[in-house]
């Protein structure tokens, strides 16, 4: 939603209930909601990957006992979209629970107008925002501005569940090498832009709805949600395509040098994320094993040992 453009709203529910909110939202002759309609949540999940929703409208419908469970698959499905709940009929309870759950309102059909329902809409936009903007100050990398490990261990698992229904995707683990020789030669300011050029390569070869965090240290990590297009091997030739370039153009004292270890998220029979994490980790250890073993051997042949 942004520039005049419509709020997308995305509805939960039949077919019948779209056509009167349409009408509803339409009755003063404004055009500044577009509304889509699936079925339901399980439908809804694949919409909301795409991002392409700003709020997310949840009938409940009559049988209010499955209200809570209708409530809670939509705040596990959708925790990045803000939902709005439509019930029959006030039930304070469950409007509480739905609250708790993280849910932005929960309105009653049978008070429901034109007004009352575009100012819910708006308002659920806007305090949902004040929230991921709060939310987010502690879950960014400050120096790089890539998430942290806790914002990377609350959507990769979110896109994980996704993912078993999606398709392929690659967990990428990257290390910086030699940032404890950057900082002691040439100082932290340096090491900080080596950081800061390492966030800015992966930037530069992944997409916007991968996942990118700085874990700590010099260590990295990313989440391909959709690899169907990608091997491995074409994903370590992106990269080292990207360092180059930021080698050749870098005026810095130092030159730019990643070890990456990469492992494909099975689809069925999916391993917990940090299980997955240690995997990446371990076969990227492996590939910096390796260089230091080539980088010493080099060292060898040039300088032998006196006889």
């Amino acid at each position: 939603m942004n520039n005049g453009e419509p709020i997308r709203i995305l509805l939960v529910g039949e077919a019948r209930e779209a056509r009167r909110l349409r009408e509803l939202l339409e009755s003063d002759g404004s055009e500044q909601f577009h509304i889509a309609h699936v079925p339901a949540m399980e439908v809804a999940a694949e919409c909301l990957f795409r991002d392409d929703t700003d709020v997310l409208l949840l009938d409940i419908g009559p049988d209010q006992s499955q209200g809570r469970a209708i409530v809670r698959a939509a705040s596990t499905t959708a925790p990045r979209v803000p939902t709005v709940i439509l019930s029959e009929s006030e039930d304070e309870s469950l409007a509480v629970a739905s609250l708790q759950q993280g849910v932005q309102d929960f309105l009653a059909k049978e008070h429901l107008d034109c007004a009352a329902l575009g100012r819910s809409l708006r308002y659920a936009i806007e305090r949902h925002r004040v929230q991921k903007t709060l939310q987010s100050l502690s879950l960014i990398d400050d120096l790089t501005g890539l998430h942290n490990r806790r914002g990377f261990r609350a959507l990769a698992e979110q896109h994980l569940r996704l993912i078993l229904r999606n398709g392929a995707a690659l967990l990428v683990y990257v290390d910086l090498d030699e940032l404890k020789t950057i900082n002691d030669t040439y100082g932290h300011l340096e090491g900080n832009r080596a950081l800061i050029a390492t966030a800015n390569v992966l930037r530069a070869s992944f997409r916007q709805s991968d996942i990118l965090a700085r874990l700590g240290g010099d260590e990295f990590c990313v989440l391909m949600t959709d690899a169907r297009q990608n091997t491995a091997q074409q994903v370590r030739k992106r990269l080292q395509r990207r360092v180059d370039f930021t080698n050749a153009h870098s005026h810095g004292c130092f030159r730019l040098s990643l070890s990456i270890g990469i492992t494909q998220v099975p689809v069925v029979h999916q391993p917990p994320l940090e299980e997955l994490i240690r995997h990446a980790d371990a076969l990227m250890y492996e590939e910096k094993r390796n260089k230091q073993a080539r980088a010493s051997n080099s060292f060898s042949v040039r300088h032998p040992a006196p006889a």
